[in-house]
């Protein structure tokens, strides 16, 4: 089976795993209910992210921005720019769920548009991937933290002053951002060489965002965060950047 093909059936997996999470918040247009943690695979998924953003897309796109003799650190700068956005309108977010005053659609439409870019990007860079190996890591790193956070959007909306129709557009938005995002890396690393700029830009702007959601994503909840003293989590993160650092040596 190609490469192409099995990343379009990740892309349909990750499709479902999002609808099928969001789907009871709709459905039952519910208030108070929260999803429940899985912190021992929100912990590898985070060590995974972390290692593919830090040891193989940070690493890519560096290499070949300086092929292309670029002497100033682009990929570095790219990434930072990705993880301060996606920070910023975390920090966004917060504040206006701390203060919503009747705003709560305010909120809401925040979680999308900040959930949906992270979702967009964390595609791209499976799309990107030209090894089946780190491909199958990056969907299970995916997996492993988007049933929760289709749950948790679904149910802030549902709270939310949105109209029923805004809110399932809303998150229709979200729910295929990842697959797009894996369309779109994986046609730009077969279709667009005349642009060889893309490639790597698409590349660092991945990298940060895997460097958030490795790190900072949920604040204060975040695994890096939260259960960094707890040493059976923590050794979850470590053996999920372990394996990414691991895979580097042969690809």
């Amino acid at each position: 089976m190609e490469l192409t093909t099995i990343k379009l059936f990740f892309a349909i997996l990750i499709l479902i795993t999002t609808i099928t999470s969001g789907w009871y918040p709709f459905k039952k247009r519910i208030k108070t209910r929260q999803c429940h943690d899985y912190p021992l695979g929100e912990a590898l998924a985070s060590g995974v992210f972390l290692g593919a953003g830090l040891v193989h897309m940070l690493g890519d796109s560096a290499r070949a921005f300086f092929s292309m003799n670029y002497d100033y650190p682009l990929a570095f700068s790219f990434a930072g720019i990705s993880f301060l956005l996606l920070l910023l309108l975390e920090h966004i977010g917060r504040e206006l769920y701390k203060n919503q005053n009747g705003n709560s659609h305010l909120f809401a439409i925040t979680a999308v548009v900040m959930l949906s870019f992270h979702s967009f990007l964390e595609g791209a860079a499976l799309g990107l991937s030209d090894n089946i190996s780190i491909v199958i890591l990056i969907l299970i790193a995916i997996i492993a933290h988007k049933w929760a956070a289709s749950f948790s959007l679904a149910v802030h909306i549902n709270k939310s002053s949105l109209k029923p129709i805004i809110g399932i557009i809303a998150f229709a938005i979200f729910t295929v951002m990842t697959p797009l995002g894996i369309v779109t890396g994986n046609f730009a690393l077969e279709k667009l060489g005349q642009y060889p700029l893309l490639t790597p830009t698409f590349t660092a702007l991945a990298a940060g965002t895997f460097l958030y959601l490795g790190t900072l994503h949920g604040l204060d909840k975040a695994v890096m965060i939260k259960q960094c003293c707890n040493l059976k989590y923590f050794s979850f993160v470590i053996l999920g950047f372990s394996i990414m650092a691991i895979l580097a040596i042969w690809c």
